[in-house]
């Protein structure tokens, strides 16, 4: 089931709050209950066979977990002999490499085995065959949390494992699909608490504000900048080659389409949630601000990046070594960050290319420590800000690609062999004020001409979307009176994007204008669910 669909809108969430709030009112397991009989619902709405594949996932992880519990407590208990103690601990060690590795081979199989079956194709024995192996929803978010929740029990972090609360904890429906990654100790114990799921109209308020407003960002903003980005990725598909502007409008289009399906999910996930009476991580932190591309990390799929930290990168050594081991650990992290996004060559090329992007940062930043250079302002911050966002397009541009060949061709336009298209009334124009010829490059073929994509239309939604993710208000900023996340962890940006929101009379309050905004936004979206079938969010398929 998706967020965008009249189906969610105007059948499941209503039945599902409304059962919360009454159960919840007389028990909270029972409210706990409901919601994890719903969450699972959502989940086979798309296909109910892998919603048993996602419960047996569950329960055998659950078990896998009091196996662990059991064995964690007699390797700890104070009361244990040396012998009792270090059986304990080897009972931990086998009993988790098992259940990491069977997670890990679930996910190996379902999201990587076409891909791997493709590259071995050259050296297999041809069987007739075929195999195609579909990919469930959400199958890398489920696996990591749970992942996550079995390593914190051998570092002595979970002291308890109640079913239901797990049950819900992996499936809860808000972010069971694309995020944000869950830790257990953010949310666990919200499902706990006394007023958990109870309802409260401030919250209500909020969250369906938040929802309605990543709605808009999804459907009249991500799906729209869709249109012109697929066409010039389309061309490159078949092998052309595009000129620099039209190379440049496609990259910037699919970047902004990304942005805002991507913050627009986030937006909704934290809504839906907060309504339930529970936060959420934040995810996503205008990443097209960042000065650098470590700033970056900080602030793009935010719980992603403390996940590949506290569980790949400090694993592996961290920055504990020496400077070479330290990168390479970096580089081996990003690269697992890129297959997690999905299997193929092209998201290994985007890992890699982050992972030099990183190298390179990590390095001038300790040239500048050493020089004594403090951080960027004015000009110099605004240099290293665009510098940052052309690369992280650049990146964008292979990671959209089809295949290598593709990403070569995009990327290569992008960087100029293959000419300067313009519209030919500035052509003649130029030529005429011109005392010299103009370059060869130029060519009066106008600004689109593979894709026949209307330029001032496209000029149009690039330099709108570009504003609002530069300079527009952020979430943050709009909601400060009414948190709708949990604070901020060391993951996140130094520089605090709320500080820089709108004036005080842009803040959020449960006040009658904000809910005829709403109202007219929230209108206008389910007339456009209603013309079709809902598009689905990029991150789905991850």
């Amino acid at each position: 089931m998706l967020f965008n669909s009249l189906s969610f809108v105007l059948g499941f969430l209503p039945l599902t709050l409304v059962g919360t709030f009454l159960l919840a009112a007389v028990n909270r397991r029972a409210a706990a209950a409901w919601l994890a009989l719903a969450s699972l619902v959502f989940y086979s709405v798309w296909d109910w066979r892998y919603a048993l594949l996602l419960l047996a996932s569950v329960a055998l992880n659950y078990a896998a977990s009091r196996g662990l519990l059991r064995c964690h407590g007699r390797a700890q208990s104070g009361l244990a002999t040396a012998g009792t103690a270090g059986a304990g601990t080897r009972c931990t060690r086998a009993l988790l490499a098992a259940a990491i590795g069977g997670n890990l081979a679930l996910l190996g199989y379902f999201k990587y085995a076409n891909f791997l079956l493709a590259a071995a194709a050259p050296w297999l024995v041809p069987t007739g065959t075929a195999v195609h192996v579909v990919l469930p929803l959400g199958i890398s978010f489920f696996t990591f949390t749970q992942i996550a929740f079995l390593v914190d029990i051998q570092r002595g972090k979970v002291e308890r494992a109640d079913f239901v609360d797990y049950l819900l904890f992996v499936t809860y429906f808000p972010h069971l699909i694309a995020g944000p990654l869950l830790h257990h100790g953010q949310v666990m114990p919200q499902f706990s608490a006394p007023d958990a799921f109870r309802a409260d109209a401030g919250r209500l308020a909020a969250g369906l504000t938040v929802f309605i407003v990543g709605l808009t960002k999804k459907m009249m903003v991500a799906d729209g900048l869709a249109g012109y980005a697929d066409p010039v990725f389309a061309v490159v598909a078949r092998g052309q080659v595009v000129a620099l502007i039209e190379a440049w409008a496609g990259a910037l289009a699919y970047a902004l389409q990304l942005y805002f399906d991507f913050s627009g999910y986030t937006d909704m996930a934290l809504g839906l949630s907060v309504m339930l009476n529970v936060r959420l991580p934040a995810n996503f932190d205008s990443p097209y601000r960042a000065t650098s591309v470590i700033d970056f990390w900080r602030r793009w799929h935010m719980t992603l990046s403390a996940f590949l930290r506290d569980y790949v990168y400090i694993p592996l050594g961290g920055n504990r070594r020496r400077v070479g081991r330290r990168y390479l650990n970096l580089s081996l992290t990003m690269l697992i960050g890129g297959l997690w996004h999905g299997a193929g060559w092209t998201y290994v090329a985007w890992g890699a290319l982050h992972a030099l992007y990183l190298t390179v940062n990590h390095g001038w930043r300790a040239l500048r420590q050493r020089w004594g250079w403090r951080g960027e302002r004015g000009w110099s911050r605004l240099a290293a800000g665009s510098l940052t966002f052309v690369a992280v397009v650049l990146g964008w541009a292979v990671f959209r690609a089809t295949d290598l060949r593709a990403a070569r061709l995009m990327v290569g336009g992008m960087l100029g062999p293959g000419g300067l298209s313009l519209p030919a009334p500035i052509w003649r124009g130029l030529a005429a004020i011109s005392p010299c010829p103009l370059p060869g490059f130029v060519h009066p073929n106008g600004f689109l001409p593979c894709t026949n994509l209307p330029w001032m239309e496209v000029a149009a939604w690039l330099g709108v979307g570009l504003a609002w993710v530069w300079v527009g208000p952020t979430k943050a900023a709009v909601m400060r009176a009414w948190p709708i996340s949990l604070p901020k962890d060391r993951v996140t940006s130094a520089v605090d994007s709320s500080a820089n929101g709108p004036s005080p009379g842009w803040i959020w309050r449960p006040t009658l204008p904000w809910a005829a905004a709403m109202g007219v936004l929230l209108f206008i979206a389910l007339l456009a669910m209603a013309q079709g079938a809902p598009s689905p969010f990029l991150y789905f398929q991850f």
